[in-house]
């Protein structure tokens, strides 16, 4: 397994920890103590999406055997922080709703002492302005976790990519090869062809000179 995808593994891991415990701690405090641990674990779960973004970039750059296991714990961890969010929802819904029946106490308060009706259309105006902030931040945090995602599939891709043109190199490295050896068997045919011509050419000529000696000799007795 890769060292690199266990590093991040084990700081996820205590972070995740860590995490869970606060979430625990924060559901039983209220008030500013509340916001700041709720704000802790916010920070925290920012941390554990980069660790989540590394091991997901990590895994994908490995061998496909090594590939599909990592993958598929990483699947186990996304879901792990998934979890921890919807926990940190419903404590800040919860918290949220308490906030709102305050403000409708208060209100209530208010009426009896004759608040004017401009000050409650402030207050509403003031609410529904707070609403749209809030929701306009959760459109950007999904645009930005959408380009992430957009960013990983194309590394993915450029490795992909990478991995072919690693094995058309070799590929081409070995007809290259293959080359040549022809070319060198080609050159040792030719060699042997022409000491050979050589040889029978010198066959020829001893057996011509023979013929002849042979002839003289019988003509000449």
């Amino acid at each position: 397994m890769s060292q690199v995808f266990e590093g991040y593994e084990r700081q996820y891991c205590e972070l995740s920890a860590n995490l869970s415990k606060k979430i625990t701690s924060a559901s039983l405090l209220d008030g500013e103590r509340k916001k700041q641990k709720l704000s802790e674990v916010n920070g925290g779960l920012e941390d554990a999406e980069a660790l989540i973004r590394k091991m997901d970039l990590e895994a994908r750059s490995l061998p496909p055997s090594m590939k599909a296991t990592l993958l598929a714990k990483l699947r186990e961890y996304k879901t792990d922080l998934n979890n921890l969010k919807t926990e940190v929802k419903r404590i800040t819904s919860a918290n949220v709703n308490q906030a709102a029946r305050d403000e409708l106490l208060e209100s209530g308060m208010a009426d009896t002492r004759m608040v004017s009706s401009d000050q409650r259309g402030r207050l509403m105006m003031s609410t529904e302005k707070l609403d749209k902030s809030g929701e306009r931040i959760r459109e950007s945090r999904k645009t930005m976790l959408e380009t992430e995602e957009l960013g990983v599939s194309i590394l993915h891709d450029l490795h992909q990519q990478r991995q072919s043109l690693l094995h058309a190199h070799n590929t081409l490295h070995g007809v290259d090869d293959n080359i040549s050896r022809s070319k060198k068997i080609l050159t040792n045919m030719s060699r042997r062809m022409s000491r050979n011509k050589w040889i029978i050419g010198t066959i020829i000529t001893v057996l011509v000179i023979s013929i002849i000696l042979i002839l003289y000799f019988k003509l000449t007795h």
